[in-house]
C-alpha cells in the first residue's frame, strides 16, 4: 500500500536535507501530522521567511538579513585581521570562543576536484578587493580536510604574492583523546604543531 500522494511528496522534501534518508523523513512527514494547524502554518511561514530574507553580506559573504552583516558594521573589531572560513557555520563557531575580534571572510566551500570545484568556484575575488594597507594578516581556517588544506595552501600563495601575512590555523589532537586512537594525518600535524612549553 502507497502513502497519500500530499504525504509523499513531503516525504521526499525531507529528504532533500542532509543527513535524512527514507526512514528519517517518513518520521518527520508523521510528525508534522501529529502538530496542530498553527504549529504547521508557523512551521512552513518561517522557511519561506529565511529563503526571502537571508542573504549573503556583499563585503564578507557571511549570512545575514540586510545587505551588510553585523560583523562587517561592527566599527569596533579589529579592521587589521581577516579570518578566511568556508562556511557561515564556522563564523558562528569562532565567535562562540568569544577570543577572536576581527574580521571573516567566507568562501562558500573549497577547491575539490572530486566535484569540480576551482577557484573560480569560491568567494575569493572579493576577499583580494578588501585587502589594503590596513589588513596586517590573514587567518586561514579552513577544515583539516584535503581540500581545505589544498584550498589554505593555493590561498596562502596568493597572499604571498601581494606581500600579505597568512597564518593556518593549528592542526593536531583534540583534547581528551588518546595518541593510539589519532590518524597519522592528525599525528603528523601535532608534530609539526609542536610548542615551546
Amino acid at each position: 500500500m502507497n502513502y497519500p500522494a500530499c504525504f509523499e511528496e513531503l516525504v521526499e522534501c525531507f529528504k532533500m536535507l542532509p543527513g535524512i534518508g527514507n526512514k528519517g523523513a517518513e518520521r518527520m512527514a508523521y510528525h508534522v501530522l501529529s502538530m496542530d494547524e498553527q504549529q504547521v502554518q508557523r512551521f512552513s511561514e518561517a522557511l519561506i521567511d529565511f529563503k526571502t530574507n537571508i542573504q549573503y553580506c556583499k563585503i564578507c559573504g557571511h549570512i545575514c538579513e540586510g545587505e551588510v552583516c553585523d560583523i562587517c558594521q561592527d566599527t569596533t573589531r579589529d579592521q587589521t585581521t581577516i579570518c578566511v572560513v568556508e562556511s557561515p557555520k564556522d563564523v558562528f563557531a569562532m565567535e562562540k570562543l568569544k577570543e577572536y575580534h576581527g574580521l571573516y571572510h567566507v568562501l562558500h566551500g573549497t577547491m575539490s576536484i572530486m566535484d569540480g570545484k576551482t577557484i573560480e568556484d569560491l568567494n575569493i575575488n572579493s576577499l583580494f578587493e578588501r585587502l589594503n594597507d590596513n589588513i596586517k594578516e590573514v587567518i586561514i581556517a579552513t577544515n583539516p580536510t584535503r581540500e581545505g588544506e589544498t584550498t589554505a595552501l593555493f590561498l596562502a600563495k596568493l597572499l604571498a604574492k601581494q606581500n600579505i601575512p597568512a597564518t593556518r590555523i593549528a592542526n593536531g589532537l583534540p583534547i581528551g583523546s588518546n595518541l593510539d586512537y589519532a590518524d597519522e594525518l592528525t599525528l603528523l600535524k601535532s608534530l609539526e604543531g609542536r610548542k615551546k612549553i
